[in-house]
């Protein structure tokens, strides 16, 4: 099967800015007033704001969205027999240590939610580049790691399964909207000015003693 390029969500290259207000407008002509008075704020805001913050959301690839160099991924899937019970003990022992994402060397964060009783897993993550080079990597850095984690889902086929991206892609449900901080630094990037700001945080203290 040939991938597929998901266009970002919300995209409407047809709309103009004050199209889409207009319609945002009218979706919340019934809504508290509340709402209709935050909505005229943050409309207003975000017209003063245009200019200096054009709309920065795009495609990862095959499925996502990409702020800059970051891009999401977020996966619903239902849990396999036992695998939630599974699961719920690697990630307790883990307590949020997982070194192998280090030699993925792209991962901002990861995220596993336990969602309705036990049944199904929501997965999230933030990483740097697009979304075929980003399974890859961890296809040929970790891919123990994945199937560790993932067997727990119903249905995994396996990460060296030639299937295991078409089923990735089938669960992933793209971001209507996200924020993303320092959408222009990737993680190494990150790393290194923490390193500089560190040392120059000690120069400092050395000299003004």
């Amino acid at each position: 099967m040939a991938p597929q390029t998901q266009a970002a969500p919300g995209s409407e290259p047809d709309k103009t800015v004050e199209q889409k207000a207009q319609q945002v407008r009218e979706l919340f002509a019934d809504a508290p007033e509340l709402a209709k008075t935050a909505l005229a704020n943050v409309i207003e805001q975000m017209a003063s704001q245009a200019p200096a913050a054009p709309s920065a959301m795009e495609s990862a690839g095959r499925v996502g969205s990409r702020h800059g160099t970051v891009s999401e991924l977020t996966i619903i899937a239902p849990f396999a027999p036992g695998g939630a019970e599974r699961l719920r003990a690697l990630l307790r022992l883990a307590h949020g240590n997982f070194v192998e994402t280090e030699r993925v060397g792209t991962v901002h964060d990861m995220r596993f939610v336990f969602l309705d009783n036990d049944t199904k897993l929501l997965f999230a993550t933030a990483y740097d580049g697009e979304w075929d080079a980003y399974i890859d990597d961890f296809v040929t850095k970790v891919p123990a790691f994945l199937d560790l984690l993932f067997s727990a889902w119903e249905g995994w086929p396996g990460i060296h399964d030639p299937s295991v991206k078409d089923w990735i892609a089938k669960h992933q449900i793209t971001a209507e909207g996200w924020y993303v901080a320092n959408p222009n630094l990737t993680v190494m990037e990150t790393r290194r000015l923490e390193r500089v700001g560190k040392a120059l945080d000690e120069f400092l203290d050395k000299i003004s003693d």
